[in-house]
């Protein structure tokens, strides 16, 4: 029981830690806010693109799958 309690002391210090952090003096320039806005676009993009890509890839192989059933029916015809 004992590293159970040593555990949640260093748990609640290391919070104590983080909450008492002082506040930071920083300045953020306007081009931040146009940089953060084309990396979020640049990110959607890229998810975009692959979504279609991995699209296609799935709808060729269906398309493969169907067009060998409808040659083996015609062949039984």
């Amino acid at each position: 029981m004992k590293t159970g309690m040593q555990t949640s002391t260093i748990a609640v210090i290391g919070l104590a830690f983080l909450l008492a952090s002082p506040g930071a003096f920083a300045y953020l320039d306007p081009s931040t806010g146009s940089m953060v806005i084309s990396a979020v676009v640049g990110i959607f993009a890229s998810i975009a693109l692959a979504l279609k890509t991995y699209w296609y890839k799935i709808k060729s192989i269906l398309r493969r799958d169907s067009k060998k059933d409808d040659s083996a029916e015609q062949s039984a015809d």
